[in-house]
């Protein structure tokens, strides 16, 4: 298969390395031709998330796909190959294989079981496709990968409760604040996450949502849609000030909110406490924010904790979704090599067809074209009846050792 993946996740790496590796959707297309022009990589996705980034290629060669993705990963975050290596997950064929179903499935997630990394990796897939960097053996991967992960949602309870990143990250603000209900939310970000976040804000019953988004009519339309109300960026330090709790998970590269900001707020909020929630990576609030009195700030590490105290119903489906991944990894294994060699039993028997019609028009010089053609069709048709076996053996054997033992005699015996 040759398919290789590295990068780091939330188990290996810490949020400042993650922040440093995180590739944006403005950055993703030149990352991306980075990766195909390297030597040893002829396709490439990259999943960049809160939680991970992970590059994914059809490498010609395992350890020169390795260097290639590690050096593009240095260069990306301006860090030197000793600063990544304990961090780097590394894999290659089969395990790369799983280790993507893994994901899909929720597995190998902060919250185990959320259902939004089945979306990120259908869109990192469809990135990919859109950069033309996706062929034969990366896009059966990532469609059978999206595949596996709606049959574990759909056949498991790994999906049950809080499920997500985002109804997480509330569910974390709501048991420090105790209830929402008389509470003023600002929410700082209208993607994905942003949009996930308030629509559980509003099935905890907010008491005030007010949204704010670098385009202000994004914010416009979510908090139109919930009944909140939108605020400009200008307006943002106002809205601290009034605010209970701040939720951000903006896909800005740089801080959205400086510790002198939060220093003026604090200083104007007559000792009323702020809780801040900050979900983006790379961050949007500065970390030294946490070191101010009266300001309680939590991340993705803090999420991370706080959804690991909660899943100990989910993790009794975590058997059967591991039953279900190694079926399909064994199930993708063996189509794929059915895959490969459907070119070799094709060789195989249009040279052995080749054979059979130029033995017949040098030798049959005396017959008519009518018995030429009776001549040919009695041998094809016995040839046919010759290797079916052979052919059937191969196709029955395809995804095992003895598969690979035959192809490669076949090909040394036919010179194929």
């Amino acid at each position: 298969m040759s398919v290789v993946v590295v990068g780091v996740n939330h188990r290996t790496a810490g949020l400042d390395l993650l922040e440093r590796l995180s590739i944006d959707d403005a950055r993703l297309p030149k990352a991306l031709d980075d990766l195909v022009g390297r030597q040893d990589i002829s396709e490439a996705v990259v999943l960049s998330t809160c939680n991970r980034t992970e590059v994914y290629v059809h490498a010609e060669r395992f350890h020169g796909g390795f260097d290639d993705i590690r050096n593009a990963l240095c260069e990306w975050s301006h860090l030197p190959p000793e600063d990544l290596s304990d961090h780097l997950t590394t894999l290659h064929d089969s395990q790369a294989v799983a280790h993507l179903f893994d994901v899909a499935c929720g597995l190998d997630s902060a919250v185990l079981g959320e259902h939004e990394i089945l979306g990120q990796v259908r869109t990192a897939w469809q990135q990919a496709e859109e950069c033309q960097v996706v062929g034969a053996t990366l896009r059966p991967v990532f469609r059978h990968a999206i595949e596996v992960g709606k049959r574990v949602r759909t056949e498991t309870g790994i999906s049950r409760n809080v499920t997500s990143v985002s109804q997480a990250a509330v569910a974390m603000a709501a048991k420090h604040l105790e209830s929402l209900s008389d509470r003023s939310v600002l929410l700082l970000g209208t993607g994905d996450m942003g949009e996930g976040m308030a629509m559980a804000l509003v099935r905890h019953g907010v008491g005030e949502l007010c949204v704010a988004n670098r385009t202000f009519s994004s914010a416009e339309e979510l908090a139109d849609r919930l009944g909140g109300e939108a605020v400009r960026l200008s307006d943002l330090t106002d809205q601290l000030v009034a605010a209970d709790l701040l939720l951000t998970s903006t896909g800005a590269t740089s801080l959205m909110i400086e510790h002198a900001t939060l220093d003026d707020v604090l200083e104007r909020r007559n000792g009323r406490a702020l809780l801040i929630v900050d979900i983006a990576v790379p961050r949007d609030v500065d970390p030294g924010a946490a070191d101010i009195d009266g300001v309680t700030l939590l991340d993705m590490d803090d999420l991370g904790a706080f959804a690991e105290a909660g899943v100990k119903g989910r993790r009794r489906e975590v058997e059967q979704v591991r039953s279900i991944i190694d079926e399909e990894v064994e199930r993708y294994s063996a189509i794929s090599s059915a895959r490969e060699l459907d070119p070799l039993i094709t060789n195989f028997r249009d040279n052995a067809a080749d054979i059979v019609r130029a033995e017949v028009q040098s030798r049959g010089g005396d017959l008519d074209d009518t018995s030429r053609e009776m001549v040919e069709a009695i041998v094809r048709s016995s040839l046919n009846k010759l290797l079916h076996g052979p052919t059937v053996a191969l196709k029955d054997a395809a995804g095992t050792a003895r598969g690979e033992r035959l192809a490669d005699a076949l090909r040394d015996l036919f010179d194929l």
